[in-house]
């Protein structure tokens, strides 16, 4: 029976096609501990040991032996190593001691003083581990699989994703063992590596780069050069289809090796990083930037019928539209002789549970794709949920490369913040369902500020942040009290932005407000409770509207309290992997039908 941690090993090099690890069978354990000795030393003490002892059986009364002390024992059989030596002093009692110089005189020391020379120096080993093996000894059965997308620089790293996705696995092992251990739920992440198979240009653009500044040429020609493949005609097609293969092999792959998996109705999300998001996303939808042209060429065709034009232009006009359909009918006959197309939807072979993005520039590929807001709060508008149930952004707020994708659902959600993500450990947190939505500038409009207003109050990590979001597009991170208000003075502005540098939110004291006095004063913000935002009315800066999402999408994580914005602006692209907070973030939600299910009630309060 092999253990969760050798299973793992097996699973992940298995998957990634990688360079075959050997995986070895501990047999000598050292006392305590329980490392495993070095393979070659444990197997020269265990071939020893068979000459030695072979048939001989261990004492019944092996328990209470083990606790008894050797001393005065005399040692029965000694092995000498390269830098150690091993004595037996019975069958079940064997002590490794080192040769070192100060070793040795130390041991010498010690026993010249009365100690035994086991209980001075020496290391007791155990043959076998402290468990025995039984044939229940196997990871719980996979419910819920993650595929974890890496985005750029996997060239400049290779591997590193696997080393992302094994931070991200062990911190979920952490949140798992203590939330949602008595969920029936068990969450595996499963690293895909999409980037060194393909070929693209060969070493066309090394060859091309001059030798100057080689080193950091180098380096944006193996992360950077991505998106400009990705943006061209010619390669992209190879990065959708490089993607999406080996989405489709891992989960065969995986469904091969667990055939209850489908069986008992498995389910499949993604976390995809940085420009990975993006290419997840035009494989789930099918996007094709042929259909964008075609659109274009269809809208100038609509702008040249409202102009006018003479009678001879009108009639090769009509001969254009003719060629052009019986162009389009050949074209679709072509098409369906053919397995596959330029503009066929590239298709998983699973339905995609839950979508999150981490450090995501999606939003900024939608719109420039012309994805705008529209008038309906459902996420269908930029991705269907007949192809993906759930859509979640998650961004740190100093992440420069992470955009907003609420907005472009609903205009007016650029000037509502972000839900903050809880801390891992926020005792009694509110469900993200119930938290509701505040705008970024709580204020209409103010025309002045007075000084008590300009005052930030004592910084705290317990309340949701009040943010500054007065065009969509400012950065998320401005949000000093003068630029909150947006008339405060230049030194105002930086006092408050001083104050925000030592944290992202404060706690504010209930006030109550004079009788017959409005405006900003009269709508402080009331105390909230640890890692929610607060319930007041609408004058308060939440939502005083109808038209709401029908689920939050952007999720934000919070700043620390002494974290440097411009040092974060640099790590933060790249630090989500180890966050404790994503992890339980993560898990909260695809354990959430195991979450309400009403038979569970010894989960913990999450």
């Amino acid at each position: 029976c092999l253990a969760d941690e050798e299973f793992k090993i097996y699973l992940l090099f298995d998957f990634l096609e990688a360079e075959k690890i050997p995986v070895m069978r501990g047999q000598w354990f050292i006392d305590g501990t329980w490392q495993p000795l070095e393979e070659e030393e444990s197997n020269l003490i265990e071939q020893e040991h068979l000459n030695r002892f072979k048939g001989q059986q261990l004492q019944e009364t092996f328990d209470m032996e083990v606790s008894k002390p050797v001393d005065g024992k005399e040692a029965i059989h000694s092995l000498k190593l390269s830098r150690n030596h091993v004595d037996w002093h019975s069958v079940d009692e064997v002590y490794l001691y080192s040769d070192a110089t100060t070793s040795k005189i130390a041991r010498t020391v010690t026993q010249k003083l009365g100690f035994s020379k086991a209980s001075s120096s020496g290391t007791r080993l155990h043959r076998g581990y402290v468990e025995e093996a039984t044939l229940e000894d196997k990871p719980p059965q996979t419910s819920h699989i993650v595929f974890v997308v890496h985005g750029i620089g996997q060239k400049m790293d290779q591997g590193r994703i696997i080393k992302n996705t094994a931070m991200m696995r062990d911190t979920a092992r952490k949140i798992e063992e203590k939330y949602f251990s008595n969920l029936a739920t068990h969450v595996e992440f499963l690293p895909v590596e999409w980037r060194s198979k393909l070929t693209l240009d060969g070493d066309t653009v090394d060859s091309i780069t001059p030798d100057k500044v080689r080193g950091l040429r180098d380096m944006l020609n193996s992360s950077a050069m991505d998106i400009m493949y990705y943006t061209s005609p010619l390669y992209r097609d190879e990065l959708v289809k490089g993607l999406q293969q080996e989405l489709n092999r891992l989960y065969t792959l995986f469904c091969s090796r667990n055939p209850e998996f489908e069986e008992k109705g498995g389910k499949v999300s993604i976390v995809s990083h940085s420009l990975g998001c993006v290419i997840t996303y035009d494989i789930m939808t099918g996007w094709n930037p042929v259909r964008l042209y075609e659109q274009l060429l269809q809208k100038e065709e609509e702008e040249l019928e409202d102009r006018w034009m003479s009678y001879e232009e009108q009639r090769l006009l009509e001969e254009l539209y003719i060629t052009k359909q019986r162009l389009r009918e050949i074209e679709e006959r072509l098409h369906g002789l053919k397995a596959s197309t330029v503009s066929k939807t590239p298709v998983l072979k699973f339905k995609v549970e839950n979508f999150f993005c981490m450090g995501s520039p999606l939003a900024v590929f939608l719109a420039l794709r012309g994805i705008r807001p529209g008038n309906s709060g459902s996420q269908d508008h930029i991705l269907p949920k007949t192809i993906c149930n759930r859509l979640l952004n998650i961004f740190h707020p100093t992440d420069p490369v992470a955009y907003r994708l609420e907005p472009l659902i609903l205009k007016h959600y650029s000037n509502i913040s972000p839900v903050q993500i809880h801390w891992y450990n926020t005792a009694n947190p509110l469900p993200y369902e119930h938290m509701k939505p505040s705008f970024l500038n709580p204020t209409k409009e103010p025309t002045s500020v007075t000084d008590s207003e300009s005052v930030s109050t004592i910084p705290s990590p317990t309340t949701s942040p009040v943010l500054v979001r007065r065009h969509y597009g400012e950065s998320i991170t401005n949000i000093g009290k003068a630029s909150i208000l947006g008339a405060a003075s230049i030194g105002k502005g930086l006092g408050g932005m001083l104050f925000s540098r030592f944290g992202r939110s404060s706690t504010t004291t209930s006030q109550t407000p004079e009788p017959g006095k409005e405006g900003a004063e009269g709508d402080e913000k009331k105390a909230t409770t640890v890692g929610t935002p607060p319930f007041p009315h609408s004058s308060s800066g939440f939502l005083d509207t109808p038209l709401e999402l029908e689920h939050r999408i952007d999720f934000e994580l919070r700043e620390g309290l002494v974290e440097s914005r411009y040092w974060s602006a640099v790590t933060s692209h790249t630090a989500y992997w180890s966050s404790l907070d994503i992890a339980l973030f993560l898990l909260t939600f695809m354990c959430k039908h195991d979450q309400e299910d009403p038979d569970k009630s010894n989960l913990d309060t999450i």
